[in-house]
This record gives structure tokens, sequence and C-alpha cells, in this order.
């Protein structure tokens, strides 16, 4: 199986249950976006701010999490005015599904101790 980035061997056992637990929360709370606006970035926020000092897996995952968030909302913006040259009609819903499945994959893999890194991500924040 071919991991994006995967991390090192042997580092996924130093990762507790409980970073891994709260990895997974800082991917996954963004799904709160498809629900509340802008409640994609709002989750991974909230998540990254308050463990990122306690939790160094968490602080990366955080990071990685609010970055794909933060291109996804660019990207949307972009789509949703392109929608007036009908192309936005297209993009728009695959910007959605692409930031759902990799949301969902990130998050399993922050739970399997594995820090994921998400493609075509601008990394604002470092």
């Amino acid at each position: 199986m071919n991991d994006i980035n995967p991390a090192p061997v042997g580092a996924e056992s130093s990762i507790s249950a409980d970073e891994r637990l709260w990895g997974m929360i800082a991917h996954l709370s963004a799904l709160a976006g498809f629900i509340i606006p802008f409640g994609n970035i709002a989750g991974p926020l909230i998540v990254w701010m308050i463990k990122k000092d306690a939790m160094p897996f968490v602080d990366d995952q955080g990071k990685e999490s609010l970055n794909f968030q933060i291109t996804v909302t660019i990207a949307a913006i972009i789509a949703a005015v392109l929608i007036v040259f009908l192309i936005g009609f297209l993009l728009l819903p695959a910007v959605g599904l692409a930031a759902l499945v990799f949301t969902v994959i990130a998050g399993i893999k922050a739970n399997e101790g594995v820090a994921y890194r998400y493609p075509f991500t601008l990394r604002l924040i470092k």
C-alpha cells in the first residue's frame, strides 16, 4: 500500500492513542463546514489551538488540516465566482467532493498514527 508521505518506520509506536485520536479529530472536525459556514476552518483551528502545545502530533496534523481547509475555501470561492462562466457548476461540487474524500482519508491515517500530507495544499501555517 502506498501512503502519501508516510511517517518514518517505527514512528507510529511513539504516538499515543490519545494523540492519534486528537489528530483524527483535527482532520474530521473540518466536516463541520458542510453544516456551519467556515466550520471547515474553525474546527481544525480550535483543536489545533487547544492541543498544539501538549501534543506534537496534533500540532503537526492540526496545521496540516488547517492549511488544507484554507486551500479548499480559496478553491471554493474561485469556483463560485466561475459559476458566471458556467465552469463553476462543475468545479464547485468537485472541490466539495475532493475535500470530503481527502479529509476522511486524513482522519483515518491520523488515527493510524501516520502523519498525513494533503496533496495540492498551500502551506500557509508553518
